[in-house]
């Protein structure tokens, strides 16, 4: 294969059969479960990078099943999403996400920065009450309820938040493990056509793990609980923030000494 056949092709891993397709992402009847609850404001503030600023210590906590997307099939998702200000503009912080589909992980972590792990999230009706779960192993880390289509509520209003500007960190590794991206990366939601939107009353529970660590966010009071359906397309994003631009992180701008490669670590001493 040819230099230039690989610089035609290269838009995601692995080069002759990559995880993903290349995009528009659109998702069709795409339902999520958003209970937005208050939490301790010392420990949001501490997870929450600058140049993003917390206004209030607010978390959305989101439970999404995305039965029909273009390119990354039938999957569901989950996690804590948090409101914030960049540059005096409104948007909403990216902290974690866990989701049960091989290509939207690799999509979304190499194109775009999203947090994303492979876990078990659930979304459903469940009689009366619409059920979120999420297990991280056999271990059930977060369970959110809500009672099913109490009340509609302003379509404008919930079609205003969809288009709020989001905020993720991508973070890529050089080969010798020091960082080569650090970026914060700006992306929208776009072409939503939003079918449905209701609230309801809403409980949500949180336990420490680990690896899954949405438990430091805890749960102080819950504030309302949004239920909506929509199609919409997951718009590719620009770079807005670069956190080694002006600093010695860059390799350009690092002494000449050279990284320790792993194997040298391996022989015996001489």
């Amino acid at each position: 294969m040819k230099r230039t056949d690989v610089q035609r092709r290269a838009f995601a891993m692995p080069l002759t059969s990559p995880a993903y397709p290349i995009g528009p992402y659109r998702f069709y009847h795409r339902e999520f479960m958003i209970i937005t609850y208050r939490t301790d404001p010392g420990k949001l503030r501490a997870l929450v990078p600058e140049p993003l600023e917390v206004d209030a210590p607010v978390v959305k906590f989101e439970f999404i099943r995305m039965p029909d997307s273009t390119g990354f099939g039938d999957y569901t998702e989950s996690g804590q999403v948090i409101p914030v200000t960049f540059e005096g503009r409104k948007g909403n912080y990216t902290h974690c996400m866990f989701l049960d589909d091989h290509p939207p992980i690799a999509g979304g972590r190499e194109l775009w920065g999203f947090p994303k792990k492979l876990a078990k999230p659930t979304l459903q009706a469940e009689l009366d009450t619409l059920v979120g779960t999420l297990n991280y192993g056999p271990v059930r880390v977060a369970t959110g309820t809500m009672g099913y289509k109490h009340r509609m509520t302003d379509l404008a209003a919930v079609k205003a938040s969809l288009v709020a500007p989001n905020f993720l960190l991508k973070i890529i590794p050089h080969v010798d493990g020091t960082p080569r991206i650090c970026e914060l990366v700006e992306f929208s939601l776009e072409d939503i056509d939003l079918k449905g939107a209701w609230s309801g009353p809403a409980g949500l529970t949180l336990a420490s793990h680990a690896l899954a660590p949405v438990a430091e966010l805890p749960v102080l009071e819950v504030l309302s609980a949004t239920h909506l359906i929509a199609d919409l397309t997951l718009g590719l994003g620009k770079v807005v923030h670069d956190y080694l631009a002006d600093t010695s992180h860059r390799r350009e701008n690092r002494p000449d000494k050279p990284a320790v490669a792993q194997t040298d670590l391996l022989e015996p001493a001489r």
